[in-house]
């Protein structure tokens, strides 16, 4: 069991579907029965899984792994996040613009000015939009939004991520905000 050098989420296990072992899974690919053209996916902890069947459901896709035959084995799996590595998915189906979320992190986030805001830490989608954690060295991570406001221009080659630091919120635009401190309007919004 060899773990990922540069893991990128494909799917997460939920739960059992019947009894013959299938899961249902949530599936990050483009087309999610797509799943299975990716060969094995492994766990953080170089698990592997075959996919041997994947159909449709409302939200999700139904998925029969090799070696899970039955509904105890496949509850066993609820929750489970499977990943490939980086380097197995190709290039050549993306768009001049397009990019795997993963080639994000570790780029350098800077303003118009060459101001270093620290790296991509990771991507997160909690329903509401993209936002990309950015840490630098001696700071706290913060949150801003993957938008084209916030972000300018995405350079891979070079490493780095321009943003406009007003739009992504890290520095203050001047203007009075609608609460103070502690907890009380401050006029804003009066009518």
């Amino acid at each position: 069991m060899t773990k990922l050098e540069n893991p990128v989420l494909m799917a997460v296990i939920g739960a059992a579907q019947g009894l013959r072992g299938e899961v249902r899974v949530k599936s990050f690919t483009a087309d999610p029965v797509a799943i299975g053209d990716y060969g094995k996916l492994r766990t953080k902890d170089g698990r592997e899984f075959e996919v041997l069947d994947v159909r449709e459901a409302k939200t999700v896709v139904v998925v029969r792994f090799r070696g899970i035959n039955d509904r105890n084995a496949a509850e066993a799996l609820n929750g489970l996040e499977l990943f490939v590595d980086r380097s197995a998915l190709s290039d050549d189906d993306l768009e001049d613009d397009e990019f795997f979320y993963a080639d994000l992190e570790g780029l350098e986030v800077v303003d118009t000015d060459g101001k270093s805001y620290g790296t991509v830490a990771a991507v997160f989608d909690f329903g509401a939009g993209d936002l990309l954690e950015v840490k630098g060295p001696g700071k706290r991570p913060v949150l801003i939004p993957f938008s084209e406001a916030a972000v300018l221009e995405i350079d891979l080659e070079d490493g780095k991520l321009m943003i406009d630091p007003e739009a992504a919120g890290l520095i203050d635009d001047g203007s009075e905000p609608p609460f103070s401190a502690d907890g009380k309007p401050t006029g804003k919004g009066k009518r």
